[in-house]
């Protein structure tokens, strides 16, 4: 169970998040539209306050230098995939060879799972299609792709986010 002064500050840091969201994808300054995104991410903080969201732990994400180093690494990972794929897409003959594979990730908490998960579709040439029981279904453009996530390059730094 997470204090009050937890909770407190996770609804703030959860406030914060959303309008910088908001802002960021929005792009539009007008007072009636700015109204809308404060009435938005407040109607957002309350409803998660009511349903004790930042009571549980396994939905509590602690934002902290692991996380930002990971998406750091995430996000290069997205650059290289991306370039990947482009050179395959670009190839005159094609050279995919899909696979579908299943991952079982080392964490168990099932937010981790999903980090993981989302991870996965957000690099270029793979997709998760399934998470369920433990285990995710992935689909790979390539063997190569594939066999990169068996490796579990990946999988060890999401287990790396854990705090417990």
């Amino acid at each position: 169970m997470a204090s009050a002064a937890e909770k407190t500050s996770r609804l703030l840091l959860l406030a914060l998040l959303l309008a910088m969201a908001w802002m960021f994808w929005s792009g539009l300054f007008k007072p009636l539209l700015i109204a809308f995104g404060v009435f938005s991410c407040a109607l957002s903080v309350y409803l998660a306050a009511r349903m004790d969201y930042f009571d549980n732990e396994t939905f509590a994400i602690h934002v902290g230098w692991r996380l930002l180093k990971y998406w750091l690494w995430l996000s290069l990972e997205i650059v290289k995939s991306s370039l990947d794929v482009a050179r395959i897409v670009l190839h005159p003959k094609l050279p995919i060879s899909p696979r579908v594979v299943d991952i079982k990730p080392t964490a168990k908490r099932p937010v981790y799972q999903v980090i993981l998960a989302n991870s996965i579709t957000l690099t270029p040439g793979t997709l998760s299609l399934d998470v369920y029981n433990g285990v995710i279904k992935v689909h790979a453009l390539t063997e190569q792709g594939a066999q990169d996530l068996v490796e579990g390059e990946m999988d060890r730094r999401v287990a790396g986010l854990r705090e417990d």
